[in-house]
């Protein structure tokens, strides 16, 4: 294992859903998983104008739970995060800070009008937080399309990039470990 990723729920996320996003952190990136205790709502990052949530805000609250063993802190969030100039983001990782957020909002196939799907708000929530623990990890963005660290700009291109690392990032990736971080 080439270090610890805490995973903290934000507001009202479902924590069996967190509990399964554990499983393809530890195996694409070589991590052991822990579980934070969960934050309130994020009603401090609410922007009215935009009905959306900061995600940036979010991540300083996560940042002071990250204790100095560890990689980073991931958040999971349910509420629909941006950052100024995007209309929107599924998450957003500060490597400096070592704290990322992933939001669920329009991972659930429900935000585009198509019918609840568990299965597929899962698998989505499994590729979006291994690419942000990525970052943690050290890891930039990848060009290739099936790679999780691809940027995804649409739950499709999510879709179709799954939760595995390619051959590249892999590399990077034990790399990185070997240089210790």
């Amino acid at each position: 294992m080439a270090g610890v990723i805490q995973i903290v729920p934000v507001g009202s996320t479902a924590r069996t859903l967190v509990r399964e996003i554990a499983e393809p952190l530890s195996a694409e990136l070589s991590v052991q998983v822990v579980f934070g205790q969960p934050l309130t709502e994020p009603s401090y990052a609410f922007n009215k104008d935009r009905s959306q949530y900061h995600s940036s805000a979010i991540l300083r609250r996560l940042a002071p739970l990250r204790s100095k063993a560890q990689l980073g802190v991931l958040g999971i969030a349910e509420v629909d995060l941006f950052i100024p100039d995007h209309p929107f983001v599924f998450g957003e990782a500060d490597r400096e800070g070592k704290v990322a957020i992933i939001s669920l909002a329009r991972l659930r196939p429900e935000f585009q009008g198509a019918p609840q799907n568990t299965d597929l708000l899962r698998s989505r929530a499994r590729s979006e937080a291994v690419h942000e623990a990525g970052h943690l990890a050290g890891l930039s963005h990848c060009h290739d399309l099936h790679c999780v660290m691809f940027f995804s700009s649409s739950v499709f291109d999510t879709d179709k990039k799954g939760f595995a690392l390619c051959h590249d990032c892999k590399a990077e990736l034990a790399r990185l470990h070997e240089r210790g971080g």
